[in-house]
């Protein structure tokens, strides 16, 4: 619903550590005001009362997977970001592990040019490394892309960086963040050998976080920070999983001034291997859902800061696809739609509070990549807004699903809280459950 100017009125508006009553007026795409009270001065103005909900910054989902080009079968930009806008996430960047994979500047440029003719959320993407294609990374402009992905350890798509030369050179030359997925691919491969030997193909699903081990993780996630250490490259490290990995992390100093980061997605802070018996391969993740006391090692280095951000690693499949024996079902699930919800849930339970959230979700993800003028409710920032409802309780069903592959580790789940209303750049996209033929979304720019 586009309108020039919006008054949003009786927020409880969650910012920078703190929660205060006032009403938000809306000029074009930016915020314009904050204050106690602001009155319509025209009849123009489209008035939101929202009495006894929360306004929260849009969501800055840092790691998300969508699957176009190449695998549209799964999910395509304009389905999951529909999702993602449902979901409170107004803003998300993209991974590089589409067919063909993001490894060139003219393979990159093409996923701006559908997004911006699809996508209903803003965006970006990261550029894909691999072992044979530094020229390209070195073409590619900071100011343009929100980071280099390289993986560590293969996962879908397979783009392995396994080479430790070019890896080094690769810390060495570029100036973008470079983001990691880490599990050592050696340890994996001995691991599964031993379980083919064992079971054949059918490996039970509780084996998966022996296969994709602990140890895995940590050999690769402090072999990065060490070669980030010895290059000075900036780091930010992808989906930790494992408490013994929350060690390797610091909060000593201010986000803005780190330069080695990491994040934990929602999956990881939700479940456990306890799981596996009734979820199976729908919780396949790579790195792998661990234990609970791994599970509660997270949620400790996140409130404590050595986590900077949670993200949801959104990676959608076929359930057709997960239901394969262990080999051949793939590793990933689609959460942008339920990911904030999950964490209001954790609200709920004590664990965490509001601001914590939205410290995580909207402003740190805007620090870490220097996204411009977004993640915070702030007169002249882009007006990207969620209006949450924390006591409205619904039930995830197929039904009310908006992933293309028509799945959710959700499903059954009763959640206390709903998104109501999602503004992106100053335009009403969604509210209670209906979309508007609108698609305001743009382009994520970079101040670097």
């Amino acid at each position: 619903m586009k309108e020039k100017t919006v008054l949003i009125k009786n927020a409880k508006i969650v910012n920078e550590g703190s929660i205060f009553e006032g009403d938000i007026l809306i000029e074009g795409e930016f915020i314009k005001e904050i204050s106690d009270s602001i009155s319509a001065k025209s009849s123009d103005v489209k008035v939101l009362d929202v009495e006894g909900s929360y306004v929260f910054p849009g969501v800055i989902d840092d790691q998300v997977h969508f699957r176009e080009p190449g695998l549209t079968h799964k999910a395509t930009i304009e389905t999951e970001s529909k999702a993602a806008i449902a979901g409170g996430i107004t803003s998300f960047i993209e991974m590089p592990n589409t067919v063909p994979n993001t490894t060139t500047v003219e393979k990159l440029e093409k996923k701006f040019d559908i997004a911006a003719k699809t996508s209903h959320a803003n965006y970006s993407f990261m550029f894909g490394g691999t072992n044979d294609n530094l020229e390209e990374i070195l073409k590619v402009d900071p100011k343009n892309v929100a980071a280099l992905k390289l993986f560590l350890g293969s996962s879908t798509g397979n783009m392995l960086v396994d080479n430790p030369e070019v890896l080094e050179k690769i810390f060495k030359s570029t100036k973008l963040l470079i983001a990691v997925h880490c599990e050592d691919e050696t340890t994996i491969r001995e691991n599964l050998d031993i379980h083919l030997k064992k079971y054949g193909n059918d490996i039970p699903i509780e084996c998966h976080p022996i296969i994709r081990s602990e140890e895995a993780c940590y050999l690769s996630s402090s072999k990065a920070i060490e070669l980030a250490k010895k290059t000075g490259a900036r780091l930010h490290v992808f989906h930790l999983s494992t408490g013994k990995e929350t060690k390797l992390f610091s909060n000593k100093i201010p986000l803005k001034d780190k330069k080695i980061t990491a994040e934990v997605c929602i999956h990881h802070l939700w479940f456990s291997d306890e799981d596996y018996k009734q979820k199976g391969t729908l919780i396949k993740w790579n790195p792998a859902v661990k234990t609970a006391n791994d599970r509660e090692e997270l949620w400790k280095a996140l409130l404590d800061d050595r986590i900077d951000v949670i993200a949801t690693d959104h990676a959608p499949h076929t359930l057709q696809e997960k239901k394969n024996v262990y080999t051949d079902a793939p590793s990933g699930g689609p959460l942008v739609q339920h990911a904030l919800v999950a964490m209001v849930e954790a609200y709920h339970k004590g664990k965490i509070s509001l601001e914590k959230i939205v410290e995580k979700m909207c402003h740190n993800p805007a620090i870490l990549f220097q996204i411009d003028r977004r993640g915070y409710v702030k007169p002249g920032y882009f007006a990207d807004l969620v209006v949450v409802d924390i006591n409205s309780p619904w039930t995830v069903k197929k039904e009310n699903l908006l992933y293309k592959c028509g799945w959710s580790p959700f499903e059954g789940v009763n959640f206390k809280s709903r998104v109501t209303h999602t503004f992106v750049n100053g335009t009403l996209v969604y509210q209670n459950s209906k979309f508007f033929d609108v698609k305001p979304a743009k382009r994520l720019t970079f101040n670097r």
